[in-house]
């Protein structure tokens, strides 16, 4: 296929946390608030002059300085971005919004504070393990005091209601983008790949919406006019399902085996995080953005019985309507939620939903891991052998 016309410009703007985009913003006087984890709702971290960074470390090379202070038995995730913290690579940021979502993470943004990592304030938010009335109630105030409070009492950022609702509408005009974006893949030959929907959706995370907005739309343009190969150039659909990739590398490594990536349900994916956010004219929109980020979450923190089950079934689901040929189940290595999730339901999915999976635990960067490389190439050869054998023997 033709490339995409913009697709050099993301990937350079994924190079570095403060990359163009940031450092235009931030010279047009805005706020750049950092964030790592969806249970900070991103619509909050863009009210008023504020705009959201969604913080990664790409490029990272040795971890050692942040292993010696956290471990080598924590994930790769929350040590590189200590690591590049000690780099100086996050003193952009004008806040921190830390969530105390796993004890890892919660970590990394102490050590933030300890280490004085920074020269801006870090908040820290305790986050749910289940949808009630009260830990609603609770996640609605922490996100009250710890969010919209420090950035109003600090630097005079308008949190008002209006602002939240202002937020949302250009927040869902970037979901509107991507799912539409992201509908393409469910077509037997489709228009994008699933590299080109990763680097895609990774700025929408990391850049301000209000200037890669007109990327975004113009590429969506384009994909809609952009012609396939005659020919497909993949072997087998997937659907990976995990916890954190922030690395477009991963997803053009496992491409790269001739598996193309149609479905994306792991921490910086599509889903959760690209759902439109429908608020009522009525209700607190602060509420309602609460409750939305709670029914949509699929993290495996959340430990009831309906959430657990709510996971399984997206996943049956994605692949499903994406018409993936098998599931991919991965983990960081040493995350502890997505670790007792992903042995047991690697399994699960199996036996109980006839899916053939291939489950992986992996380093925070992949894109070179021979070993990696080749379990998916056996994957993908088993998933070729099922299709000649359910169609008879013929491709």
């Amino acid at each position: 296929m033709r490339d995409l016309k913009h697709l050099i410009y993301f990937e350079n703007l994924l190079e570095n946390a403060d990359n163009e985009l940031v450092k235009q913003a931030q010279a047009d006087g805005k706020l750049a608030v950092g964030y790592t984890c969806y249970h900070v709702p991103e619509a909050l971290l863009n009210v008023g002059n504020c705009f959201s960074v969604r913080l990664r470390a790409p490029r990272t090379g040795s971890l050692d300085i942040a292993t010696y202070y956290m471990s080598n038995y924590t994930c790769e995730f929350a040590r590189a971005l200590v690591e590049r913290g000690m780099e100086g690579g996050f003193q952009f940021l004008d806040a921190l919004a830390g969530v105390d979502a796993c004890s890892m993470m919660n970590r990394a943004m102490e050590h933030f504070e300890i280490l004085q990592l920074n020269n801006f304030f870090v908040s820290h938010c305790d986050i749910p393990y289940k949808i009630t009335d009260y830990t609603l109630d609770s996640y609605v105030s922490q996100m009250r005091i710890h969010v919209l409070d420090e950035l109003k009492n600090r630097y005079g950022v308008d949190t008002s209601d209006d602002a939240i609702r202002a937020a949302v509408a250009q927040h869902n005009e970037v979901c509107r983008i991507i799912s539409e974006i992201g509908e393409m893949r469910k077509a037997d030959n489709p228009v994008i790949t699933g590299y080109e929907f990763h680097v895609l959706n990774l700025v929408t995370y990391t850049c301000p919406k209000d200037l890669i907005l007109p990327y975004l739309r113009e590429t969506l343009e384009e994909l809609k006019a952009r012609q396939p190969d005659e020919k497909p150039a993949f072997r087998a659909r997937v659907a990976i399902v995990g916890s954190e990739i922030d690395d477009p590398q991963l997803t053009k490594l496992i491409e790269g085996c001739g598996a193309l990536v149609v479905s994306d349900r792991y921490c910086f994916g599509s889903t959760p995080g690209r759902e439109v956010i429908e608020l009522k004219d009525d209700e607190d929109p602060l509420r309602q953005l609460c409750l939305h980020v709670m029914q949509h979450s699929e993290c495996a923190r959340y430990i009831a019985d309906e959430k657990v089950q709510q996971r399984r079934d997206t996943a049956d689901r994605l692949a499903r309507e994406f018409k993936a040929d098998g599931i991919i189940y991965e983990q960081m290595k040493y995350c502890d939620y997505w670790g007792f999730e992903r042995a047991l339901v690697s399994y699960i999915m199996h036996e109980e939903y006839n899916w053939p999976v291939l489950s992986i635990d992996r380093l925070y960067n992949n894109g070179n891991s021979g070993q990696l490389r080749t379990r998916v190439q056996a994957f993908v050869e088993s998933l070729e052998i099922k299709r000649i054998q359910k169609n008879g023997g013929t491709k």
